[in-house]
């Protein structure tokens, strides 16, 4: 049975049975040292001309060679202990050695956290670049965040529900990607920017606790980090007002750091709540850094900000929204909504979540009713034979006796960037795009064969 290598060091005298890589190999006199790597840590196998079959080959090991080893777990010479490694007071004496797999020279090192190598290299070989310590650090801490999510809120109450990724395409925020339908001449899907509508009706199903690990795409231009697809923890409840979402969502912050990250130090709690006009007036930002140390490595300064504008000019001199057309306002600006007065002083149940500076998740109470979200798409100068084109199952939908309802999007890829201190985004996710959204490992964007063209009724223009 496999032993994995952390476990060796609480196995002194035993045998143990070894699958991993070649991570370093030094020869001392006619004393081979391999240096094995697993998932969970490297050890140190010493190989002697005493055993002549064994070390022959040793001798022909190279780096990143897949091994399987048996051998007897034995404590180092007190000279030979290395206190910067788990196992730096055991060693193994191999008494068989199988060669799985051989590999070539990798084409830069793995030994390294590899910010020294250029993006896109590491994009090309990410198979390999995920190898390095730092790599597999952070998805291990991406699952246990996950996980804990998914604990959390199931055990109270909430349900996880998969929406779909085939969609429609609506006006509602940045460039959906679009999927042409072999089935429908002309037709086309799209891939979700977020399962919001999707959890919306969830809600008029009945559900009333939701919450998903979603996959997100956005079509938008290049910028060194973002990503074209991404990740979110999506949830909605029914019968809650705003301090209900915000009190479940900083509940479940303060409960992640403290179980996963129990080093870190949340500066101040509840968290501190800003309007979006003292954010602005104070900071210059509604995405305010508060930490009082910036330098402090564990230090997580987060805040609210809340009472956004519901509406705003575009450069044409037109309404617009801020965050997405599906938020209700303050309850107390319902009447100005209705009447489509003071437009530029509604304020929207909006509430964002920042976390030193990143803004790392955003929600509202919804319009949960036709008539008001209605509103919303006339006074952002849609007509209603548009409205009814876009969003007309949702107002049909909430004309079936739709419960006040509110949720929150968590961007989970920059939640668990800021917690392990990545700049980019793209370091906590396996396989991400570059800046320039392309995918080297994969050569994609690619082009398409002529005869998939065809069966999607498509003409490329050159």
């Amino acid at each position: 049975m496999r032993t994995l290598i952390a476990e060796t060091k609480n196995k002194i005298g035993e045998d143990a049975e070894l699958f991993g890589w070649v991570h370093g190999r030094r020869d001392h006199g006619k004393i081979i040292f391999i240096d094995l790597r697993d998932r969970s840590g490297v050890v140190q196998v010493v190989f002697t001309p005493q055993q002549k079959e064994l070390y022959e080959t040793a001798n022909t090991l190279r780096s990143e060679w897949v091994l399987k080893i048996i051998g007897k777990v034995a404590a180092r010479p007190e000279a030979m202990v290395n206190d910067e490694i788990e196992t730096g007071k055991i060693e193994i004496q191999p008494e068989s050695l199988e060669v799985l797999n051989q590999a070539v020279t990798p084409p830069f090192a793995l030994d390294t956290d590899g910010r020294e190598i250029g993006e896109d290299h590491r994009m090309k070989y990410r198979y390999l670049d995920l190898r390095r310590e730092r790599m597999q650090k952070n998805m291990i801490l991406r699952h246990k965040v996950t996980k804990f999510i998914r604990d959390y809120l199931d055990g109270r109450g909430f349900i996880e529900v998969e929406t779909p990724i085939l969609t429609k395409s609506t006006p509602e925020g940045a460039r959906d990607y679009v999927v042409p339908s072999r089935l429908y001449s002309g037709k086309f899907y799209a891939l979700p920017q977020s399962p919001q509508q999707y959890k919306q009706l969830l809600m008029v199903a009945g559900i009333e606790k939701y919450f998903q690990i979603a996959r997100c795409f956005r079509d938008e231009d290049t910028r060194g980090d973002r990503q074209p697809e991404f990740t979110q923890l999506d949830l909605e409840m029914s019968f809650v007002e705003r301090e209900d979402v915000m009190v479940v969502n900083e509940s479940l912050l303060i409960e992640l750091i403290k179980n996963i990250m129990p080093d870190k130090k949340i500066q101040e709690v509840p968290f501190p709540r800003l309007t979006h006009k003292e954010a602005m007036e104070k900071y210059g930002t509604d995405r305010p850094d508060l930490r009082e140390h910036p330098d402090d490595p564990n230090l997580l300064a987060f805040c609210w900000i809340i009472d956004f504008p519901f509406f705003e000019k575009t450069d044409n001199g037109e309404w617009t929204f801020t965050h997405n057309p599906f938020s209700a306002p303050r309850p107390e600006h319902s009447e100005w909504l209705m009447e489509k007065k003071n437009i530029g002083e509604i304020l929207t149940t909006q509430y964002d979540v920042i976390l030193n500076g990143f803004e790392i998740g955003g929600g509202s109470i919804r319009n949960h009713q036709a008539e008001a979200l209605k509103k919303v798409f006339e006074i952002i100068g849609f007509e209603e034979e548009r409205t009814v084109k876009n969003f007309g199952h949702m107002l049909d939908a909430l004309s079936y006796g739709a419960p006040p309802h509110g949720g929150i999007a968590w961007g989970l890829d920059r939640l668990v960037a800021v917690l392990v201190g990545e700049p980019n985004i793209r370091e906590v996710i396996a396989f991400p795009k570059t800046g320039d959204a392309r995918d080297l490992m994969m050569d994609s964007p690619s082009e398409l064969e002529e005869k998939q063209l065809k069966e999607l009724h498509l003409q490329i223009k050159k």
